[in-house]
């Protein structure tokens, strides 16, 4: 049976690139994993997709008799037994895999997302002022120089590729696309490795696709 990803019907421009769906396309792509995708509406939440995940989020995967949420649960799932998640480095690989979503995705997002209120005050709500921003950015470089310690050495983050590296990348982009990055010369050189790799290239391909194919979707039924 095919494994069916959930991502959302449509959003605006400025999330696209960045939804969470794309992990999960990025491990498929590297495990060679065929899948489908099915669509969740993005307002309002419809009861299906709370049935499916309770916060009302994305991305969702159904794999057989099984309903999976969050994005570290699904890469773990997807990549078990692969070169991405062996056996032998579960451990390592898992608690990188935490860092990223846990200690560094929070502190970096807390940062985005006032970011986003100045540019989005009508979608996020009014920004705090330009110190509590920077106290925000303050806390968030702690981590990220933590790891830009760590990939001055290495080219991934606990061995081989791995879904650590999908998680972390995946959240070091976002900072990057803020400017957050601009000191961090070994992480930049690590995104950089990391989305030259075929697989990412073609899961950010359907990625984009798919929010393209959404927005003629609206115009056909506006027409």
């Amino acid at each position: 049976m095919t494994l069916t990803l959930y991502t959302l019907d449509w959003v605006p421009d400025f999330p696209r690139g960045f939804v969470r769906d794309l992990r999960v396309r990025w491990a498929l792509e590297e495990v060679g994993q065929p899948y489908e995708t099915a669509t969740v509406p993005s307002r309002p939440k419809s009861d299906t997709h709370l049935g499916m995940q309770p916060f009302g989020q994305v991305p969702i995967i159904r794999d057989g008799d099984l309903t999976l949420f969050e994005s570290g649960a699904i890469l773990q799932h997807v990549a078990r037994g692969t070169a991405l998640f062996p056996d032998d480095r579960r451990a390592e690989i898992s608690q990188w895999l935490f860092a990223a979503l846990n200690t560094v995705e929070m502190a970096t997002m807390h940062w985005q997302v006032m970011l986003l209120g100045q540019k989005f005050p009508d979608f996020f709500g009014p920004p705090p002022s330009g110190d509590v921003i920077d106290h925000a950015f303050a806390f968030a470089k702690t981590r990220l120089d933590a790891i830009e310690k760590r990939m001055a050495t290495r080219d991934w983050i606990a061995g081989d590729f791995s879904i650590a590296d999908i998680a972390m990348v995946d959240t070091l982009r976002n900072v990057a696309s803020e400017g957050g990055l601009a000191d961090h010369g070994a992480l930049s050189a690590y995104l950089d490795r990391a989305t030259a790799r075929p697989a990412f290239e073609r899961a950010m391909r359907d990625h984009m696709a798919h929010w393209q194919a959404a927005d003629a979707a609206r115009e056909t039924e506006t027409a």
